[in-house]
């Protein structure tokens, strides 16, 4: 029996039994379960505190991998510390924290991960997306356009909560896992990892609160605590007493609200902090905001209240008129997101400008052709345009630097026409497209 034949068992007895946790899933996890865990771990992953690489685990993989299956049934296994790292976040201001596993746990993390996937995929909600099997940041995006017309949303509330994967309580993780997992094995595992030290320089410091730094596990067990806080709070409690119709659409700690009634609104508006924090969490009091994003009168109204805009997943939801001149929402890329994209590209062209240009064209083209991979959504042209246009004045000013050959717009606009073309803005994902 195969690994998916296996998840699908569980997620039939999972189904099954919805009200009654399950304890035993280990004995699912054999030699051939922790090999498929093997091989989704990334060739590139940068080795952890013990310093092994995925290429050195591989030479006695067979070996390897069922010693690491007997020391974690078995309860041997120890859950070695986190080394911690930094990126710039997006403003390039602040730096983010970013956790790196070791190789074997990063494989244990996968199978225990295969084990409990199919168990919460029958408890989660079909508005939540983040880092669940089949699902996507733009499945997220267009579900939410598509529900603000039909249900005349007028109120939104952008849901922003404070470090949230470094606050989630531990011990109300365990008591929601509990409610449908009480496997020793697993829940043992879990409890190692919760309690796995962060290594930052020569120094290792243990905490109380947040989720596996960086491991493959810690989405899941965000989705699962985010679950039982947000969605089901909402969905099952909230909505039955609205007096108008609402929305929901969660992305991992990402979270949108709209509502059709303001009365509605405000009043969720003013429970939200006090759920949130029965179980240790902190909404952002600047970045958490209830907007107002009714669609403008048919005619000009002057005392009319000011429409607001908001963010989701890195578009800008706004009111705006169609080709035909009809009143519909539309998404564009939002600023912060569109400097970070440009910041990075001019920082490229700075170290990259002694290459030659056919292949600063080739190395262009594929951070073009991401960003319209990410951001090519019906209603985006403009945006995707603008940001070619940016990138090809970015280039021109660090190859100016360069040489004093291509400091005429004419001459540098001939070899990009021509020769060095720059791959042309593409929406790849329609919402006239043909669905599977």
């Amino acid at each position: 029996m195969n690994v998916s034949t296996k998840q699908n068992r569980i997620a039939e007895i999972a189904k099954k039994y919805q009200d009654k946790p399950l304890v035993t899933l280990h004995h699912h996890i054999d030699l051939e379960w922790m090999q498929a865990a093997y091989k989704k771990i990334k060739p590139a992953t940068s080795p952890g505190v013990d310093g092994q690489t995925l290429e050195m685990y591989g030479e006695n993989l067979e070996h390897n991998l069922q010693d690491l299956r007997e020391r974690a049934i078995s309860g041997r296994y120890v859950a070695p510390p986190v080394k911690r790292v930094y990126i710039a976040k997006g403003d390039g201001k602040e730096q983010r924290p970013i956790g790196i596993p070791t190789v074997e746990d990063r494989i244990l993390q996968r199978a225990v991960l295969q084990a409990l996937e199919p168990v919460f995929e029958t408890e989660f909600f079909d508005f939540s997306y983040g880092f669940r099997p089949g699902k996507s940041p733009h499945q997220a995006v267009d579900y939410l356009w598509s529900q603000i017309r039909p249900k005349n949303i007028n109120w939104i509330i952008d849901l922003d909560i404070r470090k949230f994967f470094d606050t989630m309580d531990h011990q109300h993780l365990r008591a929601f896992l509990k409610q449908r997992v009480q496997d020793g094995v697993i829940t043992r595992l879990i409890g190692k990892w919760l309690k796995a030290g962060v290594l930052e320089g020569d120094s290792i410091s243990f905490n109380d609160e947040g989720s596996p730094q960086g491991g493959v596990i810690s989405p899941l067990l965000s989705n699962i605590y985010l679950h039982e806080v947000l969605d089901k709070w909402f969905a099952k409690e909230i909505m039955p007493l609205l007096k108008g119709k609402a929305v929901i659409v969660r992305f991992a700690d990402d979270s949108v609200l709209g509502f059709e009634l303001k009365e509605d609104a405000e009043r969720v508006f003013k429970v939200l902090p006090k759920r949130f924090a029965r179980f240790g969490l902190k909404l952002h009091p600047d970045k958490t905001k209830l907007i107002f994003f009714s669609m403008p009168p048919k005619e000009n109204d002057k005392g009319a209240r000011k429409r607001e805009t908001f963010n989701f997943l890195g578009f800008t939801f706004y009111w705006g008129k169609s080709r035909k001149g009809n009143w519909t929402v539309i998404r564009k890329t939002a600023k912060d997101r569109m400097k970070k994209s440009l910041r990075r590209v001019n920082d490229w062209c700075m170290l990259n400008r002694h290459l030659n240009l056919l292949d600063q064209t080739k190395s262009l083209n594929l951070k073009l052709r991401g960003h319209y991979n990410y951001f090519g959504i019906t209603g985006n042209i403009c945006s995707l345009r603008t940001f070619r246009f940016q990138v090809h004045r970015i280039w021109k000013k660090w190859l100016c630097r360069r040489s004093n050959l291509y400091t005429s717009w004419s001459r540098f606009n001939d070899l990009t026409r021509l020769t060095f073309v720059l791959a042309s803005p593409k929406i790849y994902h329609s919402i006239y497209a043909a669905k599977p």
